[in-house]
């Protein structure tokens, strides 16, 4: 994320108070892997989360968020669709649009051979965000025993049987306006920690159940006094690549056209 700062914003100083603070889902792919997906699936149009990596969105046709990413696939006038990199929101987009799935991640080049003559048109790889793919359906069903009245949000990282599980998928700002404008007075957040803790704050009337078990290694990276230190140092500047920046800007602005 402070990689689509500096892509956004090339002539602001951009820093990241630990050089640690990375993305698990981001490290799951390369620009080397999509350059081989693109020579697998040549002319298929690449859609890629905004959690990845400067490089990956400079080979990309055009990024998404979790909140847009439905809208962002049905946008496109293709008929095949390459989504990347995250698993489990690539098999909630597939089901919200329709759409049906492979994953040729193991040998793409092979991969389109033997899938050729299937009827898919989402191509998918098998990155997973460390936290979101810990929680699952029994989480809910335990938590419905004891207060049946809850009603559960689940992030759409999370894996499709825990979404469709679950009474209310959608990001961080969308879960905020969800339980902003709900009724109900209980819920269960399936979400990063510190999400949920945005979550709660931003509806302090209301009784969250969180599974907090489940933080992000590397979010957790970023403290205050690091992040006092990098003001005061200057430490840990994100530079990126011009040429790169370029091409992955492309990418971020029409997402942002597309809202």
């Amino acid at each position: 994320m402070a990689e689509t700062a500096k892509i956004l914003s090339p002539d602001k100083m951009v820093l990241i108070p630990s050089p640690k603070a990375g993305c698990s889902l981001a490290e799951s792919i390369t620009a080397e892997d999509v350059r081989k997906l693109k020579q697998a699936f040549p002319g298929v149009p690449v859609v890629t989360y905004v959690n990845t990596y400067a490089d990956v969105k400079a080979e990309t046709d055009i990024c998404c968020t979790s909140s847009n990413a439905s809208k962002v696939v049905n946008s496109l006038n293709s008929d095949r669709v390459i989504f990347l990199p995250d698993e489990f929101l690539a098999k909630n987009v597939a089901r919200e649009t329709g759409k049906k799935i492979i994953f040729p991640t193991d040998n793409p080049l092979k991969s389109v051979k033997k899938d050729a003559e299937l009827d898919y048109q989402l191509i998918g790889w098998n990155g997973r965000c460390e936290v979101h793919e810990q929680f699952t359906v029994d989480d809910i069903l335990n938590v419905r025993k004891q207060f049946p009245d809850t009603v559960v949000l689940a992030h759409p990282e999370c894996r499709p049987e825990v979404v469709e599980a679950a009474d209310f998928s959608g990001s961080t700002s969308a879960m905020v306006k969800f339980v902003r404008q709900a009724k109900a007075s209980r819920y269960l957040l399936l979400t990063e920690c510190s999400m949920g803790d945005n979550i709660a704050a931003e509806n302090p009337d209301k009784e969250m159940l969180r599974l907090c078990s489940y933080r992000c290694p590397h979010m957790n990276e970023i403290t205050l006094e690091d992040t006092l230190e990098s003001l005061k140092q200057y430490k840990y500047e994100i530079d990126v690549p011009n040429e790169i920046r370029l091409k992955a800007k492309k990418a971020v602005d029409r997402m942002l056209e597309i809202g």
